[in-house]
Parts: C-alpha cells; structure tokens; sequence
C-alpha cells in the first residue's frame, strides 16, 4: 500500500499559502507517495484543483483528507494556528506523521496535545541548519520572501522614491535604508533595496556576517557595545543580556536618525524579539521616515510596534506586519512545498515510511513521538523528562 500524503486547505486567518505544489506531486511520485489533496487547497496561492488532478494527485473532502493520509503536510500546524487548529485536532489519529510550521517553542500547550493525541509531530521551523538539510529549510526560504517584501512595503509608504534619479526637473537623492539583523531575511532586504536604488547599510550582533552584508552590497556598521560572541547554535543570533542591548540602542541612535526607512530583522528562535529601536529613536527620524519590523510576530525590534498594525508617531510610519510569506502565496508556497518535498525524500525510502530518529535532523525535528514529547529543547522547555502523554501509535 503506497504511503499517502495529505494537503489540507489552511485555515489560520489570512494564510494564503499551501505546503504541496502541483510541482511537487511529480517529485512524490517518484518517491512512491500518494498525494491526497483538499478540494481548493491551493486556490488562494495560485493552484487551481485542476493543476494538482493533471500532476496526477486526488482530491477530497478535508476529513477524507485526514482520515485517509499517512502523512499530513501543512503550512501552520496546531501550535502556529492555536484556534482554528483545534478543529483538526480530533481528526487526528495515532500514528499519523504531521509535519509544518507549529511554533514548538513557544507553543507547549499545543505540542503536549499533540503527543495526547499519538501523533507524530515533525516541525519544519526546527530542522538544524546543517549542510544535508538546507534542501529542507523552511525558515530560510521563508525569510527569504519576508525579507523582499519588507522592502515593497517601505517603497510604497515612504514618500521618496529609492533610487537617485538624474532629471531635468533637478537631481533625486537616493532614499537610505538600515538593515538592523543580517540573518536571511536582512541580506535579502538589503539585496532588493539595492536593486531599487537605495544607499543601504546594515548592523547585526555578529561581527562574523560583515563579508555577507557587503558582498550583497550594503555598509556594515560597526557599533563598540561588547559583549563578546554573539551568534549562537546553527548560526542563528544569540539572546545577549539587558546591558549590552542597552549600549546598542545608544549606539545606534545616531545612526537612525540619519535613515529614511529602517527594517528591523532581529529574532531569536524561541524568544521575544529584543527591543533595538526605541521610541526616543523614532522621534529622532526626519518625518515621512519609515520603519518596518519583520519581527513584529515575536514582538517586534520597535518600541512603537503593534503586531498587525500600522502606528504613525510623530510623522514616522512603523508598520508591524505579519504572515509577510502570505502575501506572496505562490512562489512561497513553492519554496515551502521544495523543503516539504526533501524532507520527505529523508523519511520514505522507495515507498517505505521509515523514521530512523538517530538522523539529526528527524531528532531535531521531531516534537512528539508515540504519546511523548521528545523534543530535547522542548522538554528542557518543559522542565520535564520525556514521559507518557497520551496512546501510543505506529509510524505507518
């Protein structure tokens, strides 16, 4: 019997995206997987039913999508959509492989009530960031459109144009943008709005990725805070103490309040977002300015942000967006549905759904496990050492 993944349509309010494209079903089909798909699960990303039905998938309703797959492929799992994913929880079976963003470490309640269930959680946001895996980095290729699009939105609500225009009319000087963090998604921020013409400089905490921010073509500032090594496991930013980001906020506020638009990046997996550009800073920029903080899910780099909203203080517009992916649905659900599609050539081996959880990157991955959280992070999270949650299951 060939192993059966299922798409369901996603239900977290404004999600757009969908984790299986109609490319995707040829690569599953290669590997011996069945592709179960909800009826209208890619319309708002750009996928049509007949484009999944001439890829060779099936559609379905959404329970028979649930009640019939091995595997359950999504974009936002119950822990990143903690009302309406409760819906799907009693759909759920043991044994049945779940994998998609679910927020694990912050999202404990729900990750314990998937082992409950005898799920088998697989969650894409913890997939290590090692040379075999980056085929299956979600994250990154997520960043990556929040990145781009963080610049679009600059564009159109600073009343400037980006780039220095030459006319008869007088010369335009070019808008200037700062990049505070240098992980994926500030070096392709930095990478658009140089094509758009911006002078563009950056700052993140580790020293380390200067060569990056320059080879995408942006200045690194160099602030003198301290603080020692700041990047922490996987290459991701460490949290830092009180103190240090202290001496960065003045440090950095003579360095805002010469930009027009300022884009805020910096997050710590699992933490709130620390504070870097503080109101004082705000005020400092010229009127019309513009900031925008990516991190605003976590709660924002930006004294002023309001996740979801867009606050004008003083003249200056600081926008707080969300689900930044979403609103590009058709190549981010194609990025995501590349990552979906590696990581299940790891699990399924001609045809064969096998778990071999002494790979690192299924153990690192791997939240819940026949009623037990086993998820080291997680359950250090937890404060607790794997323990029975719920009814035990089988992987297929």
């Amino acid at each position: 019997m060939a192993i059966t993944v299922g798409v369901p349509t996603e239900t977290y309010p404004g999600e757009r995206r969908v984790a299986v494209t109609p490319k995707a079903c040829d690569v599953l089909k290669k590997l011996g997987i069945a592709v179960l798909v909800e009826r209208g699960a890619g319309e708002s990303a750009g996928f049509p039913d007949s484009q999944f039905e001439t890829r060779g998938a099936q559609l379905a309703s959404r329970e028979a999508v649930f009640k019939e797959s091995h595997i359950l492929a999504m974009v936002r799992t119950l822990g990143a959509n903690p009302k309406a994913g409760l819906d799907d929880l009693g759909l759920l079976r043991p044994g049945q492989i779940l994998i998609g963003f679910g927020e694990p470490l912050t999202a404990l309640t729900e990750a314990q009530e998937l082992a409950e269930r005898g799920v088998t959680c697989l969650a894409m946001e913890l997939v290590p960031r090692i040379t075999r895996a980056q085929s299956m980095d979600a994250l990154s290729s997520m960043a990556t459109v929040a990145g781009y699009r963080a610049v679009l939105l600059a564009a159109t609500h600073l009343p400037k144009m980006f780039p220095m225009l030459m006319t008869a009319a007088g010369t335009i000087t070019p808008a200037k943008v700062f990049i505070l963090g240098a992980g994926v998604a500030g070096l392709q921020a930095i990478a658009t709005a140089k094509r758009l013409g911006a002078v563009v400089s950056a700052y993140d905490v580790r020293a380390a990725v200067k060569e990056q921010v320059e080879s995408v073509g942006a200045k690194f500032v160099v602030l003198d805070v301290g603080g020692g090594n700041a990047e922490g496991s996987g290459g991701y930013a460490k949290a830092m103490d009180e103190e240090f980001y202290r001496r960065q906020r003045e440090a950095m506020t003579n360095v805002i309040r010469e930009q027009d638009v300022v884009i805020a990046t910096a997050a710590v997996p699992g933490r709130r977002a620390p504070i870097l550009v503080t109101g004082a800073m705000v005020e400092a920029m010229a009127p019309g300015s513009v900031v925008v903080d990516i991190a605003a899910e976590r709660g924002g780099n930006c004294e002023l942000t309001r996740p979801g909203e867009t606050v004008v203080h003083q003249g200056v517009t600081v926008l707080g967006p969300l689900n930044l992916p979403s609103s590009i649905p058709y190549d981010a659900s194609l990025m995501y549905s590349s990552n979906v599609a590696s990581f299940l050539k790891l699990i399924v081996k001609d045809g064969v759904l096998t778990l071999n959880r002494e790979d690192e990157i299924i153990r690192e991955s791997m939240v819940c496990h026949e009623g037990q959280i086993v998820n080291a992070r997680i359950n250090e999270l937890l404060n607790q050492t794997p323990q029975l949650a719920g009814p035990k299951g089988t992987t297929a």
